[in-house]
């Protein structure tokens, strides 16, 4: 998830083109309905967020649909492209030092929060001293920041305690620095920087204000009327959380909701493929469906098991049963459109012979794994069924369970007793830098290093690419990874998404680096 600054390439995934299609009706059964006249949107979450939707806490995927449509930050990335582009969105324009260490931005001026006071400069240093003091998953794109000084209303200086390559894609990627109101964080701090505020409110500059939000009920976005931007179609946007797949595509179908953005089962995405009355998308992303290995539990306490293991696994044969149409086996151990095609290769030749080998010595105690995914992920599901199948041919006992999301967080940090001995799992980078990817997976501390798996030659060679941006260190961290045997890139994903053929704008509101979301206010009806 990249971190949600971590996404260049030419190791791109082959159908990294933007594709769309739709039209007449060539063996579907549903018939949408008519566009609304009301400029009300009807998307849905499969699951709750899981997270409130405030940018200094939400560390997980399909809220940022939320969060990226209320709050912005000082850059972000081009919407469109299949490769990371950054552009101004607060800032117009920006300088960074030969060394990285040093950055100026000119704001952009007229720009409102929702509580209808100004952004000035005033608000970066508050914004970036609410991140560090709330210290949640995305606080580390701050830590390292030094001082922010002002230079009246509409300039400031942000300085860094040391070089970082990385800090521009922090500041715009999706879970990076949001800018909030000072007067408003002032207002409603309370004792704890405004996070209960933030559970149901925005202090954000956004197309869109948050409306409502009820744990595991609904979600409701109102365009912003005094937004410093074009103003968006849709007047207002309602979320329901609807909890099981089937009945999404059903209230889908019936066209009750206008598009499903995210989750969508292999088979649902063969019907749809099949089913003209409907558009479908698949959309370039920085995804990556990973497998990653438990060090600390049982036989994958050693190395060379848990290399044998995934020697054992059919990569091929995962992807073409899951992801056709929307993916591609992954050559990199780094997610698609990060790094060009020649780094982070991957080197885990197929050969279950040699978990056979080592099976076959073990107790029977030793035999038994856990496969987990997280309960969201249908995709994961498929997946780990088939890990499932292909371990026991190799001569382990092992059995399918879900996870729900904060459960699966919750094991960073942890001994890894709790956690199954494998674990398949759809990530991304926080932001496009290979840095970010690496050090969130990584490094002992990592953000998305659930089992605490780690090598010092990997934070070595991460280290020293930082300041630079250096792509043949970041390289090295990859490869290093690859040995300890705890991770395993299966596929490049795209996002696939299907939507009312009314319903316009996908292309132009999707971003590379924001999975499972788009730009609302680039939505309209055609």
């Amino acid at each position: 998830m990249k971190k949600l600054s971590m996404l260049l390439a030419v190791g791109a995934i082959a159908t990294a083109t933007l594709t769309a299609c739709g039209g007449s009706n060539s063996g579907g059964t549903s018939t949408p309905n008519a566009a609304p006249t009301d400029k009300v949107l009807h998307l849905s979450f499969l699951q709750d967020p899981g997270q409130p939707p405030d940018p200094d806490v939400y560390y997980a995927g399909q809220g940022l649909l939320l969060t990226t449509n209320t709050y912005e930050g000082l850059l972000q990335y081009k919407a469109g492209t299949d490769k990371p582009v950054l552009e101004p969105l607060l800032a117009t324009e920006w300088t960074a030092s030969p060394d990285n260490k040093v950055f100026t931005f000119k704001l952009r001026e007229g720009v409102k929060f929702h509580d209808g006071t100004p952004f000035t400069s005033a608000a970066v240093k508050a914004s970036f001293d609410r991140r560090a003091a709330v210290n949640q998953g995305p606080a580390y794109m701050v830590t390292d920041v030094e001082s922010v000084t002002t230079q009246g209303d509409y300039g400031v200086t942000v300085t860094l305690k040391a070089p970082n390559s990385a800090f521009l894609d922090y500041l715009a990627c999706p879970y990076g620095p949001r800018m909030l109101s000072p007067e408003g964080l002032k207002k409603n701090g309370g004792s704890d920087n405004a996070q209960g505020y933030l559970t149901n409110h925005d202090l954000g500059t956004g197309p869109y204000t948050l409306t409502a939000a009820e744990v595991g009920s609904k979600y409701e976005l109102t365009a912003f009327g005094d937004y410093w931007g074009a103003k968006p179609y849709f007047e207002k946007v309602e979320l329901p959380v609807i909890t099981d797949v089937s009945a999404q595509q059903l209230q889908f179908n019936n066209g009750q909701i206008a598009a499903i953005l995210h989750d969508l089962p292999s088979s649902a995405v063969q019907s749809y493929l099949d089913n003209k009355s409907f558009a479908n998308y698949s959309l370039p992303t920085m995804m990556s469906n990973y497998v990653y290995v438990n060090p600390r539990k049982g036989m994958m306490t050693d190395a060379k098991n848990r290399t044998a293991v995934l020697q054992a696994i059919d990569v091929d044969e995962l992807v073409k049963q899951t992801y056709f149409g929307r993916g591609k086996t992954a050559e990199q151990i780094y997610p698609p459109n990060m790094m060009a095609a020649e780094f982070g290769k991957q080197t885990v030749p197929h050969d279950p012979s040699v978990l056979s080998g080592i099976a076959a010595g073990l107790p029977a105690d030793q035999k038994a794994v856990t496969i987990g995914y997280d309960s969201s992920n249908p995709d994961n599901q498929l997946i780990s069924n088939l890990i499932q199948t292909q371990l026991a041919a190799a001569g382990l006992s092992a059995k399918v369970q879900a996870y729900p999301t904060s459960e699966i967080y919750g094991w960073v940090g942890s001994d890894g007793q709790s956690a199954p001995e494998i674990m398949t799992y759809l990530g991304w980078p926080d932001a496009p830098s290979p840095y970010t990817w690496g050090h969130i997976s990584w490094d002992a501390s990592g953000g998305l290093n659930f089992f605490g798996c780690s090598a010092p030659a990997v934070t070595a060679a991460l280290a020293k690419g930082l300041p630079a941006d250096t792509d043949a260190d970041f390289s090295t961290a990859g490869t290093e990874a690859v040995k300890t045997g705890c991770w395993l890139n299966v596929a490049d994903v795209n996002d696939f998404m299907v939507a009312q053929p009314w319903l316009k704008g996908m292309e132009q509101a999707h971003v590379v680096t924001n999975p499972n979301s788009l730009r609302l206010a680039a939505l309209s009806v055609g």
